[in-house]
Parts: structure tokens; sequence; C-alpha cells
């Protein structure tokens, strides 16, 4: 793992489409986060694509607030990543390893900006244990969809 990323994996019993559409879908995102901080979408296409733009209502710390995300890399059905103004990504690697299994690779890159103020501010671990229930929930999903 590199020095700014914190990345986890897990294997769902779904086709790749699925989970990609599932991941493609901003509406979505607040039922596969696993941090709490994901409340809704409040504005975006109904399917993200490169260059999409899309709203989500946060919370943080008890404080509500918005956040617009852009999408900075895209391969269908394999990667999607996404940014907003703190310049940090998170990315999803899909990997199909056949039989209609897929191994979902999640990653907060924070190698863009100052990766000290969320060294000191605890971000990694907190986004690692946020990680590891989004991947929990999204296997759910996708493995009941």
């Amino acid at each position: 793992m590199a020095e700014h990323m914190v990345a986890r994996s897990i294997e769902v019993d779904a086709p790749v489409k699925r989970i990609f559409d599932l991941l493609a879908d901003p509406v979505r995102h607040s039922e596969l986060d696993g941090s709490g901080t994901v409340l809704g979408s409040v504005f975006g296409p109904q399917r993200l694509e490169l260059g999409s733009e899309f709203g989500m209502d946060m919370r943080m710390l008890g404080l509500p607030y918005r956040m617009t995300n852009r999408v900075v890399e895209f391969e269908e059905g394999r990667l999607i990543a996404w940014k907003h103004v703190g310049s940090h990504r998170w990315r999803y690697v899909l990997e199909d390893l056949g039989s209609g299994r897929t191994r979902v690779t999640e990653t907060f890159d924070y190698t863009w900006g100052q990766a000290y103020l969320y060294v000191l501010s605890g971000a990694p671990a907190r986004n690692a244990r946020g990680i590891e229930e989004t991947l929990v929930r999204l296997k759910a999903v996708a493995e009941q969809d």
C-alpha cells in the first residue's frame, strides 16, 4: 500500500456489472456508505461517467454540510474514482474473478494536497474503518439485488 493511501478489498458473489452499476449511481451511495457521513444525493446524473459532477448531503462530527464531487477516473466496469475540493480521491477497482464473483478494492487516496493534515486529523484510520464497513454493505446489497 502506498504511503498516502488506505485500501481494503472484499470478494463479492455478484458480477462486475451489478457492482459497477451500484457505484455509478450516486443515489445509492448513502445506502452503501459505511462511514456514516453520506446522507443522500442532492444533484447529479442518474449514472456517473468521467467528468460527472454530483452533490451529496453529508454529516461529520454532527455537523451537516454539502459536498460536490467530480468523477476523475472512469473505466466502464472496472474503475471509478471521484474527488472534491480537498483533492483526495475515493477509488473503486473491480476485478472479475470468474463464476460471477468480483474482487472490489476501495481506496482513499490522499497523495494530492497536504497529506500531513489528513494524518494529523486521524483521517486515514477513520477512513480505513469506513471503507471496511462500506465494502461489507456493498457486498450485502450486490448479493441481494
